[in-house]
């Protein structure tokens, strides 16, 4: 049997729920590995060992065991857990207590999960400079962020699944790079108190995990809305969108080839497959986003701004509105965005899924910043939802995956068509190698 930490979170959990598997050996399996590979890594901000062991035991001894059973799991050190400092990657919070959970951290406790610690994020999950984790299939590139240790952690089986945010990219970017699977969902369909806010209009919970069947699983955690409608029971027949985006000149060769055999291999399973052309309105999508972001940013961080006087300029820019954005521009911005929300849900309509890219090209080398959001900013700010799938590499043996998006409130149904457009792209990769 493969190693527990090695397991996804289904098998996991249903081996803890029967007692066929200890939660204490599942912590003593993701200590060892943490051990091992750590320092190299450094996906965690906060991880006591002492602490996972006791919690462990008091799962294995609870007379009621939920359905994440025992699941080890990482969270982003932008969202508050009761029992383990919420830092922020800022010397302001260093040690900061806030003492109660989140409410996502919540719901998991309440499911049986074991949190085993704080993943490193960027300076507020805001910026795009890099912390100190390193892409686990490739420790000279980043991981992506600003969801970086949480994207490393369930890469490198360091937890089951993990919690991150999206802003811009900061789920499906780093989900790509550390070639995994990424889940934003569809914009406030999980509870986003105990999160450090930057944008209320495009903050989102995001979640990891090696399987979709553990994305279904969190689904059920958190009670998203049923299917509207049977899924297909494979891809034959099935209609997917192909959206290139307005930036489709930013991607590299590696992101090319990896929407080429995308849709080459949809096509060979059945899919009928078509361009989608996004109409005008959406070429001013991207800097909509960027004006939205300043706007709800500047107050975001306006305490930060005043109480710290050595705070990043970064956040002074922000918060002094150096882009000069004026108040028509952002209300302007504001409508944009609605109107390109409507547009699209009507465009999703006609489809049972879009694909689109996850990224620019490969995991960059080195670590001082964390990629391009480029091609994740719009689903973001239309609010949808979206899954990273992963089975392709670029020319220097990094992943390279692809984004499945449909309207809002269809996560359940982009997790099970996920399912089979990854063991598509797998068989993919398997007669290619």
């Amino acid at each position: 049997m493969s190693k527990p930490n090695e397991l996804d979170a289904t098998t996991l959990a249903s081996l803890t729920r029967s007692g066929t598997l200890a939660v204490a050996d599942v912590a003593k399996a993701i200590i060892a590995r943490v051990d091992a590979r750590g320092e190299e890594v450094q996906a965690y901000a906060w991880f006591d060992r002492d602490q996972i062991v006791t919690e462990a035991r008091r799962l294995d001894a609870a007379e009621t065991k939920g359905p994440l059973h025992g699941v080890p799991i990482g969270v982003k050190d932008v969202i508050n857990t009761k029992d383990m400092p919420t830092q922020h990657n800022t010397s302001r919070y260093r040690d900061s207590r806030p003492g109660v959970d989140a409410a996502c951290v919540d719901m998991l406790r309440t499911a049986g999960a074991l949190i085993v610690g704080k993943t490193v994020t960027t300076e507020f999950a805001t910026t795009n400079r890099g912390g100190p984790t390193r892409n686990p299939i490739a420790l000279d590139c980043t991981p992506g962020g600003s969801s970086s240790g949480s994207a490393a952690a369930v890469a490198d089986f360091q937890a089951t699944i993990a919690l991150g945010t999206q802003t811009g990219g900061s789920t499906i970017r780093p989900a790509s790079f550390c070639g995994i699977y990424g889940w934003k969902p569809t914009w406030n369909s999980i509870s986003r108190e105990g999160l450090k806010m930057y944008s209320a209009t495009c903050d989102t919970l995001g979640l990891y995990a090696r399987s979709t069947d553990d994305l279904a699983l969190l689904a059920d955690v958190f009670r998203l809305d049923a299917l509207e409608q049977a899924t297909p029971w494979g891809l034959a027949g099935m209609r997917i969108g192909v959206c290139r985006s307005p930036v489709w000149h930013k991607a590299m060769p590696a992101t090319e080839a990896a929407m080429a055999s995308g849709i080459a291999c949809l096509r060979d399973a059945g899919a009928v497959v078509s361009e989608v052309a996004l109409p005008p309105p959406f070429e001013a999508i991207h800097d909509a986003h960027r004006k939205i972001l300043r706007r709800e940013g500047r107050a975001a961080f306006l305490n930060e701004y005043a109480a710290t006087s050595d705070i990043h300029d970064d956040f002074r820019a922000i918060v002094e509105n150096r882009d000069d954005y004026s108040i028509a521009e952002t209300r302007a911005a504001y409508r944009l965005a609605d109107e390109c929300r409507l547009i699209f849900d009507d465009i999703a309509a006609g489809y049972d899924l879009i694909l689109t890219p996850s990224v620019t090209g490969e995991a960059p080398e080195g670590i001082e910043l964390t990629g391009d959001a480029s091609f994740n900013s719009m689903w973001t700010l239309l609010q949808v939802p979206v899954v990273n799938v992963p089975g392709f590499t670029g020319p220097n043996g990094r992943p390279v995956g692809l984004s499945l998006v449909a309207r809002r409130y269809q996560d359940r149904k982009v997790i099970a068509c996920a399912k089979l457009v990854g063991a598509a792209f797998m068989a993919e990769q398997s007669k290619a190698a």
